[in-house]
């Protein structure tokens, strides 16, 4: 006798196949490819915010340092040609200050005054390469590339403090800025030393400093 063997229609799917297993990683490669992106685009902000915050405390330091030793103040301009942005304190480049050859203008009477502007001369210098903070005999306590130009405007009687350093993106050049809202020291600090100027930050303050009697 023959048995006769019979099988009901499939009316389910019973498992993917090969092509909607392909969609699917395409659509989760995608996804993870946007994520890594965007964590990058994170990881530079942070990083971006972080030599900002720095070159605020530098900056501030530097102006403090000024104020309080008034009578020497006039020997913090190391920064002489404000359109080439020289001389600097900082990371090492043709335009570095050299400390070890200081010297101050004559106007500048006081001996304690003076020896203080040229301590205070290396403390910066030292503060923009990073020296506040070491790994493994590295300093990494300032931005990359840090430096700081320091000069006087005779006519408006008022020191100009900028602080420069290298961004990790590329926006637009400090030296595009409008003359008339900075001066030609904020705008040209560490001029072409970052590569492409576009990847320069420049952040700037000008003080003045009261003559007490």
């Amino acid at each position: 006798m023959t048995r006769l063997q019979s099988s009901a229609p499939r009316t389910g799917q019973a498992g993917f196949n090969m092509l909607e297993i392909l969609f699917s990683l395409l659509i989760v490669t995608t996804g993870l490819l946007g994520l890594a992106g965007t964590q990058v685009v994170a990881q530079r902000a942070e990083l971006e915010s972080y030599q900002r915050a720095q070159a605020i405390v530098l900056m501030t330091d530097i102006v403090d340092r000024i104020n309080t030793n008034r009578k020497g103040a006039i020997c913090y301009a190391v920064t002489t040609d404000s359109v080439a942005g020289t001389k600097y304190l900082g990371s090492a480049g043709a335009g570095k200050y050299d400390i070890s050859a200081y010297s101050c203008p004559a106007m500048a009477t006081n001996p304690a005054a003076v020896a203080r502007t040229q301590l205070d001369l290396r403390f910066i210098d030292q503060m923009l390469l990073g020296a506040s903070e070491t790994i493994g005999g590295n300093k990494v306590g300032s931005m990359i590339g840090a430096r700081a130009c320091i000069g006087f405007d005779t006519a408006a009687q008022a020191y100009t403090v900028a602080v420069a350093w290298q961004g990790a993106t590329s926006t637009f050049s400090p030296a595009s800025w409008p003359i008339a809202n900075n001066p030609a020291l904020a705008r040209n600090c560490a001029l072409d030393l970052y590569g492409t100027d576009t990847q320069r930050r420049v952040m700037w303050t000008t003080i003045m400093v009261a003559s007490l009697t």
